[in-house]
């Protein structure tokens, strides 16, 4: 007898229908799966014969043929172990078949027949409702993931059984409801504040225009002078996450595994590698190609700390997505685009011994150790990075005052009014934030004053600077007028904007 039911296959962070066919047929013993299944999918034979065994159900002693179609896509992970099992089970007649094709199942099972947690539930959810069908079947754990996809009914369970039973009409299980709002409010917490930072006011300037014009930064200082501390802080005074925004992020994390029990992901991420981190893992990749940390922090924070120890070459991979916002995966096998619109803040000493410039400690390095320190990030990623700014060594009266600072939520109010008269200004252009125009937007958006276009040219003169670094100074400028309420780019907006571009008036 022949059974249809109906899995899911992940394919970078969307979801393609997948259809599970069983056949029993006389014949010796034996389950052949064919569909390009990779390592655990292959495995779940073992898993579905010892679950049905112990919810009693038979696993019938014949010749079992499973097929995953469509048969020239690779399948991996073991969410195929659910719908493989009803398939055995419905090829006997023990599951009524009309039923069966309304519903996506999904899960993972333990020997024992429980409904363990997988990937990937929310972009099912989402190809479930796109396809059509009427509704999910997945764990309990999953549940209230798939159930942000509002049009779709979710049914969580925890075993092979009830699944059985609920397709018998046996079982009522009521379908999982969230309320988006409600769960924006409860996940939209942080746990820093800028407050909680003391002293380096003209960097915490810069990084709120950072936050209001979407501009990378480069933190340069000492250790112990508060680089870490600033950054963790950046999300607190992003703009606020919205709804697109929020379930894009939370495909990334859910296909990755990464939610933490969280429903939604509310706040912008914030992503901090280590310094070994290889370049597939920054990117993305692999035999079977999965999401990199650029792509987790996706609307949100990459954070390098200690920029120059990181290898030369997965810093470079980072120029794509920096300039496109998206990474592109190629295999053998096709190519795989990941979203990676991120905010990419790096940090740094200013010599290997850290001291360099310190007006109270020594710095031990020579020019050369020190050239060859900064030479680490390279010209053309420096480039990219519109902000450069030195973080000095904490005075000690900032360290020990009481005075409270300024709140994230006071400086994320600013940038919200900065990125609404930014949203307004790039209509139709598919652009969301001033670091994100391109050359020919610059000339039409940033309007210098005559007095600032002098200003300009005697500071590229002086400090030599690269015709991208021109239009990097034109865009803070053009964000640093935009927090000020200004039409027109005036001297000191542009005075402001070349302060941030430390490295191109120092000497290496």
């Amino acid at each position: 007898m022949l059974a249809r039911i109906y899995g899911a296959s992940l394919h970078g962070i969307d979801a393609l229908k997948v259809a599970v066919e069983v056949d029993i047929a006389s014949g010796l013993p034996e389950l052949a799966m064919v569909g390009l299944p990779e390592g655990a999918v292959r495995e779940s034979k073992v898993r579905v014969r010892a679950a049905l065994r112990n919810c009693g159900y038979p696993f019938p002693p014949q010749r079992i043929t499973i097929n995953l179609a469509p048969a020239d896509v690779k399948k991996e992970g073991s969410g195929y172990d659910l719908p493989m099992a009803m398939g055995i089970v419905a090829a006997q007649g023990a599951v009524q078949p009309s039923r069966l094709a309304d519903y996506l199942l999904l899960g993972e099972l333990s020997l024992d027949g429980a409904v363990k947690p997988v990937r990937g539930a929310l972009p099912i959810a989402a190809a479930v409702r796109d396809q059509g069908l009427k509704g999910l079947i997945l764990p309990l754990a999953n549940s209230a993931e798939a159930a942000v996809i509002q049009d779709i009914d979710v049914f969580g369970v925890e075993s092979l059984a009830e699944v059985v039973e609920f397709l018998n009409g046996e079982r009522e299980i009521d379908p999982t409801r969230v309320d988006l709002g409600r769960l924006f409010r409860q996940h939209a917490v942080h746990d820093a504040d800028f407050s909680d930072v003391r002293g380096q006011p003209h960097v915490k300037r810069a990084l709120e225009v950072a936050a209001a014009g979407g501009h990378n930064v480069l933190m340069m200082g000492p250790p112990g002078s508060g680089k870490t501390m600033l950054a963790k802080r950046l999300p607190t005074v992003l703009p606020d996450l919205t709804l697109a925004e929020a379930l894009e992020t939370t495909k990334i994390h859910s296909v990755t595994g990464v939610l933490d029990g969280r429903a939604l992901v509310a706040v912008r991420p914030f992503r901090a590698p280590h310094h070994t981190i290889s370049d597939a893992g920054l990117v993305g990749g692999g035999a079977v190609p999965k999401p990199g940390e650029v792509s987790l922090a996706h609307n949100g924070v990459l954070f390098l700390d200690e920029a120059p120890e990181f290898r030369r070459n997965v810093l470079e991979v980072l120029r794509q997505p920096l300039e496109d916002g998206r990474i592109t995966v190629v295999r053998a096998a096709g190519s795989i685009d990941y979203p990676a619109a991120f905010m990419l803040v790096a940090a740094m000493n200013p010599c290997p011994c850290g001291f360099y410039s310190d007006p109270e400690k020594e710095c031990r390095c020579t020019p050369m150790q020190i050239t060859r320190y900064r030479s680490r990030l390279s010209g053309p990623l420096l480039d990219r990075i519109d902000i450069q700014v030195e973080v000095p060594a904490v005075e000690y009266r900032a360290l020990v005052s009481r005075a409270p600072g300024e709140p994230s939520d006071t400086i994320r109010e600013r940038v919200n009014q900065a990125r609404r008269v930014q949203v307004e200004r790039f209509e139709r252009t598919g652009i969301h934030a001033n670091a994100r125009m391109s050359a020919r937007d610059v000339r039409r958006y940033c309007l210098v004053e005559a007095a600032g276009e002098q200003l300009l040219e005697t500071a590229i003169k002086r400090l030599g600077l690269s015709a991208r670094a021109y239009v990097r100074i034109l865009k803070v400028s053009r964000t640093i007028a935009d927090l000020a309420g200004a039409e027109e780019i005036r001297p000191p907006h542009i005075a402001e904007a070349i302060q941030y571009r430390s490295l191109d008036r120092q000497p290496f």
